[in-house]
């Protein structure tokens, strides 16, 4: 494959990938995870002042409350929909945040700009990881901290975006879920990091509805899942949702009926800028 063959094939991908997310309502989706940006900055624990970046932002799920705790926040994701979502969230709720729409690897920053650069689920999506890398480290400053949380791929998330996996991404694309392997990881930041802590934690979903009703909430609201469904027949539709339904329903932990809680590992990252 020629250079510019490649770079229209990367173009396509990344258009197709921009689509994806901007498909369902990740806004309304993220309301129901809203604990883990939560948890995410309470171990983190930035004083206010300190600048962060927020990478793949969404709707500003992590962005908004670090506002919100006196950060100077900035959020960039390659979603339109969700930029212009997370606009408006923010001058709802009154909060000075900047949300710009951008690309994961290519962030359009100067180098050492921020404080505290950050990506909850989100920049292990991209297509190229090492160009992912590079940027999360270059827009950092020296001393720096670069925070993810990245889904692993013996979790239950692993499972479920294995099943997604073969309808919407090529099979050369490297897996997302090698973000959640300490040894990639590790090569991926390199000797751009002073300081490298990888621990595996549970996210806990709690929704207050069956699996099948989980199922169609993604289908619905999640772009991945909502994709994945639009690219089949009736009938493989309805082997896909079976299939999900039977890893929600294996995996819940709910001791009452009408409720599905499944907790999910991923990957804490917390490196030191060098």
């Amino acid at each position: 494959m020629t250079s510019a063959s490649a770079d229209a094939a990367l173009d396509l991908l990344k258009a197709r990938l921009k689509a994806t997310w901007m498909d369902g309502n990740y806004d309304y989706f993220s309301r129901f995870m809203a604990s883990s940006a939560t948890q995410f900055l309470d171990a983190l624990a930035p004083p206010p002042g300190d600048t962060l970046l927020d990478v793949a932002c969404g709707s500003g799920q992590l962005a908004l409350v670090a506002a919100e705790r006196g950060l100077k926040v900035t959020g960039v994701d390659i979603a339109t929909n969700l930029i212009l979502a997370a606009r408006g969230r923010a001058a709802a709720a009154g909060l000075d945040v900047r949300f710009d729409e951008g690309d994961a690897e290519a962030l359009p920053y100067p180098d050492a700009t921020f404080d505290l650069v950050t990506s909850l689920y989100g920049a292990m999506f991209a297509p190229q990881p090492d160009r992912v890398a590079a940027e999360l480290l270059r827009v950092c400053r020296p001393g720096g901290i670069v925070a993810m949380a990245n889904w692993t791929k013996n979790g239950f998330v692993g499972a479920m975006f294995q099943t997604f996996a073969r309808f919407l991404m090529p099979p050369d694309m490297p897996s997302p879920l090698l973000w959640g392997d300490e040894s990639v990881v590790g090569e991926r930041l390199g000797a751009g990091v002073s300081d490298l802590e990888l621990t595996r934690l549970l996210y806990r979903f709690d929704y207050p509805f069956g699996p099948a009703e989980v199922v169609e909430f993604f289908r619905q609201y999640y772009g991945p899942a909502t994709r994945a469904f639009a690219t089949l027949g009736e009938a493989e539709q309805a082997a896909l949702r079976a299939e999900l339904v039977q890893l929600w329903s294996a995996h819940n932990t709910a001791t009452v009926g009408g409720r599905t809680m499944v907790d999910a590992e991923f990957l804490d990252v917390v490196a030191t800028r060098a």
